[in-house]
């Protein structure tokens, strides 16, 4: 098995990168690298039921879809990730215990007593330090977990807190958990690039990596195509969510608004809206006007940039009705 050591914090190059290799190299490969703060959503996830939106349009954190299922988690510098891509054949162990299990002899070796819990996660003491997904492609697998080692755990549940209005939707939610940083039980301080250094050495002493695979030029090329084209787009990040609806009531000093929405593959696909609020002008023109628009506050703004929306809903700013959307 070859190794890779990322030279980037940029999460759409990094999950770009899992892909490339899946598709791209015959060798089994061990991948680690590390995130500037991003979130990186299951593929079979809501986006923007997994996310805080505001917090992560005000703290410009990007939003990343993975290939592989399982539930959106908060990635930084903070944060070490693991990734095995290798053959497999029915007689294969693609457990993701298996998977794990080089991880927890460093984690022992450290002197910290981590287990394999539920169907996929790393404990100690019966708190999270890490979740693992996987992919399959033909022949070749994709395991890849998180290993939360120095996390800021507030930005953690603050960019990942859910709104509290009713969101009905198709997809995998997120299961809340008790979460630690392993930086807390080392009986002597590491750093993280210590702390990868331990993975590298014991992948090596076990024989489990032989040689370094550096990305030529050329790979890099491709990758940062990959991102152009598919990692780095709204549509695979946003519009690939399944088919969901949000029914809100918000209260303004011009009026309660009442909004039912659905939204398909990201764009909103009916809408109705009710309120006791006052205007010179039907809402259904502004129902209208949404129909088939990207479900993004930028796109909403663009169409509606035209109209007064007072005309509509006396009091009430464009600004606060594009937050009743979300």
């Amino acid at each position: 098995m070859r190794y890779i050591l990322s030279e980037t914090t940029d999460p759409y190059f990094n999950i770009a990168t899992e892909e490339f290799i899946l598709r791209n190299i015959d060798d089994d490969v061990f991948y680690l690298y590390r995130n500037a703060p991003s979130i990186i959503i299951g593929k079979n996830q809501n986006t923007l039921s997994e996310i805080n939106y505001d917090y992560i349009v005000a703290h410009d954190i990007p939003v990343v879809r993975r290939q592989s299922g399982g539930g959106a988690v908060f990635h930084d510098l903070g944060n070490l990730n693991f990734c095995f891509i290798t053959k497999y054949s029915t007689k294969t162990d693609v457990s993701f215990e298996s998977f794990t299990l080089p991880i927890l002899e460093v984690l022992r070796d450290l002197g910290i007593d981590a287990q394999f819990t539920g169907r996929n996660d790393l404990s100690i003491d019966g708190k999270k330090i890490s979740g693992n997904a996987q992919f399959h492609f033909k022949n070749r697998i994709l395991h890849h977990g998180t290993l939360l080692f120095s996390s800021n755990i507030t930005d953690l549940s603050a960019a990942l807190k859910v709104k509290p209005y009713k969101l009905k939707k198709k997809g995998i939610k997120s299961v809340g958990s008790r979460v630690t940083n392993i930086s807390s039980h080392l009986v002597a301080p590491l750093t993280i690039e210590q702390f990868i250094q331990h993975i590298t050495d014991h992948m090596k002493d076990s024989e489990r990596i032989q040689d370094k695979y550096t990305l030529s030029t050329a790979d890099q090329a491709k990758i940062a195509k990959l991102v152009h084209d598919k990692y780095g787009t709204w549509d695979w990040n946003y519009g690939k969510s399944p088919k969901f609806s949000i029914e809100k009531v918000l209260s303004f000093s011009g009026g309660n608004i009442e909004y039912h929405l659905d939204v398909t593959k990201c764009i909103i696909s009916s809408l109705k809206i009710y309120g006791d609020f006052f205007g010179k002008k039907d809402p259904a023109e502004i129902e209208l006007a949404l129909i088939g628009v990207p479900h993004q506050k930028e796109s909403i703004e663009q169409a509606l940039h035209n109209i007064s929306i007072q005309e509509y809903f006396a009091k009430i700013t464009l600004t606060e009705f594009i937050e009743g959307l979300f």
